[in-house]
């Protein structure tokens, strides 16, 4: 193969997303032409309901996945996690990058900290994952929907619609938005998205070629981390319907897990956390949504 094809989202995030996974495949295959595939998909477009409420985050993922199997791009890439915890059969995750920072940002121009927002600020997020964690730590706080890119997503707090907005401190890093992260909201005390701030490339399954050709972009470290909370969400039966939060760090060889289940109505979390080896990250993931499950985690999953 002289050129590897590459579908992904037009927005500003994903396409420095992909440039930096195009940049890394030249370097590591001298010789091989990389092209850019820039496609809309269904969650781009619709921008005026939350995405539990169209479908859930598999709709970045749709339009990609046909342009692969209709042969017009041999690979994707996606953030890990907007990808569902179960593959589309035929496709296969040859590569996850190393892992950028994990955590989320709390972003003002008014004020340092989530604690220092006056009571009744407007705080703007979709995540029913942010949402449940900003109602278990504010329930002062009115909570309203926030939906588009970065970049709108911050010109609709600097035109005033917010007092602050929750994004993810990886996405402002990769745009050189840095300086706008008033405060990293860091574990214990608040989690994650799964998978957040992981960079995974996606293709055909039976397409041993690009297969390889990307397999020398995964990052074992990141990748045990990542299905550690991949397997906890999916014991759940977790997806953006759902207020689930999870960290997996490695120490050597060992792994820890934390997890969490949270209720938007109230506020009302459940946590729990295990270490296992790193070897094993699909069963310490199922072990601690087995003690979420037993702390009454299937009834907030259910509301």
């Amino acid at each position: 193969m002289t050129t590897l094809r590459i579908a992904t989202r037009k927005s500003q995030l994903a396409l420095w997303q992909t440039e930096h996974v195009a940049d890394r495949l030249r370097v590591a295959h001298p010789g091989l032409q990389v092209e850019l595939v820039p496609l809309s998909t269904r969650g781009d477009e619709i921008l005026d309901r939350s995405l539990a409420a169209i479908g859930g985050k598999g709709l970045f993922m749709k339009e990609l996945e046909l342009a692969m199997q209709r042969g017009e791009a041999d690979c994707a890439v996606h953030s890990l996690k907007d990808v569902p915890m179960e593959l589309e059969p035929g496709f296969a995750l040859p590569a996850i990058l190393v892992r950028g920072d994990a955590a989320d940002a709390f972003v003002s121009n008014h004020f340092n900290t989530l604690a220092a927002l006056p009571p009744g600020s407007r705080v703007g997020t979709s995540s029913l994952r942010r949402q449940a964690q900003l109602r278990a730590w504010r329930p002062d706080l009115e909570i309203r929907d926030l939906r588009g890119n970065v970049n709108t997503r911050l010109a609709k707090l600097d035109a005033g619609d917010y007092d602050a907005i929750v994004l993810a401190c990886a996405g402002l890093q990769r745009l050189g938005f840095e300086t706008r992260i008033r405060a990293r909201l860091d574990a214990p005390g608040w989690l994650p998205a799964p998978a957040q701030g992981a960079i995974a490339i996606e293709c055909r399954a039976d397409d041993a070629q690009t297969r390889a050709l990307c397999a020398t972009l995964d990052h074992a470290p990141t990748r045990s981390c990542v299905e550690a909370e991949r397997a906890m969400n999916r014991h759940l039966h977790g997806s953006c319907h759902v207020p689930v939060a999870a960290l997996a760090t490695l120490a050597g060889e060992a792994l820890r897990l934390q997890g969490l289940v949270g209720s938007v109505a109230d506020g009302h979390c459940v946590r729990a956390q295990a270490d296992g080896p790193a070897r094993e990250p699909e069963a310490l993931g199922i072990v601690v949504a087995e003690a979420l499950l037993a702390q009454g985690a299937r009834a907030l999953i259910e509301a």
